[in-house]
């Protein structure tokens, strides 16, 4: 099993000598991933409802780092983490600038960028950004990641889609990875399954908390649902990465018992979030992603080398 963890990009561990030492400690202890989220401005009313809060509040005060600018910063903080937009909203930004930006830093990090995509949640946020139309914005990214293979691949590029088209382009250097970095397709609805089997390298859910808890039933079917679909497009299901956004990791959180008892996966002590671990590995997951953001730096990085020494240790 492999292990990556959340960035903070909001808030007082979201500076650079915090974010530094976060991402550091991390490479150090041996994680393999460094998750960075995606949001730009923050529409003061929101009525949107958030998909991974039980009652559908964000839980977000309105400030966040730029997730390229971000991700661009840690590049060059790190040596071996990879680099996962986790998730990037993919019509929030032009497709061709984005394309060059992303192969930029491919380039600039040894090849270390994962591309994680989402299509997006809140409306309020398309309108400010005069993003494409919120109720296109699945067509819309399934046309982008398009485009941005082809800008990764093809020199001379063109396009011509429904919702844009260039003809004659060079955009490089090309990426380090090839034929172009891996791309990780966020969510759990039937419409981001789809998108996994046509255009991802990798299945990238969130999950383990009251909102989406994605047991291993639930999980396991999931992915049943997954190989099919592949396998239709006519694509290998066994050489999708199936990477899990789990929660917070906090042992002093109640949660003893058997899963299916009540608890939550990834609750409970250590040695039952060792073999929750083991349990989804066995459903296919090799990597699983950890949140050990708190209020303080200090608090974040204990409650990373706990886990490390707690779980990591005996099931990485």
């Amino acid at each position: 099993m492999r292990y990556g963890f959340y960035l903070p990009t909001r808030g007082a561990t979201a500076t650079p000598e915090a974010l530094e030492a976060l991402v550091r400690r991390g490479e150090s202890l041996g994680f393999a991933s460094v998750m960075i989220a995606d949001h730009i401005v923050f529409p003061a009313a929101i009525r949107s409802k958030y998909p991974y809060t039980v009652d559908g509040s964000f839980p977000g005060q309105g400030d966040a780092l730029e997730q390229l600018a971000l991700t661009a910063f840690v590049a060059g903080r790190t040596t071996s983490l990879r680099l996962v937009t986790s998730v990037m909203i993919l019509p929030y930004r032009n497709p061709v600038s984005t394309a060059k930006a992303l192969a930029t830093i491919d380039v600039l990090s040894g090849g270390r960028l994962t591309l994680g995509v989402g299509v997006g949640w809140l409306r309020e946020e398309f309108e400010a950004l005069g993003a494409p139309p919120f109720d296109r914005r699945g067509a819309v990214s399934d046309e982008w990641l398009r485009i941005m293979k082809t800008l990764w691949t093809e020199s001379p590029a063109s396009f011509a889609g429904e919702f844009y088209r260039f003809s004659g382009l060079r955009c490089l250097p090309f990426p380090v990875q090839k034929p172009h970095p891996p791309i990780w397709i966020g969510g759990h609805s039937p419409a981001a399954l789809r998108r996994t089997a046509r255009l991802g390298d990798g299945w990238h859910p969130v999950g383990a908390n009251p909102a989406v808890p994605l047991t291993p039933p639930e999980l396991s079917a999931l992915l049943d649902d997954l190989r099919r679909l592949t396998e239709r497009e006519g694509r290998d299901p066994s050489r999708l990465t199936i990477s899990f956004k789990a929660p917070v990791y906090d042992a002093g959180r109640p949660g003893a018992g058997r899963l299916g008892s009540g608890r939550r996966p990834f609750t409970g002590a250590p040695a039952e979030v060792a073999e929750d671990v083991l349990t989804y590995a066995r459903l296919g997951v090799s990597e699983l992603i950890f949140d050990f953001r708190s209020e303080t730096l200090s608090e974040s990085l204990d409650r990373m080398e706990r886990f490390a020494g707690e779980v990591k240790a005996v099931t990485g």
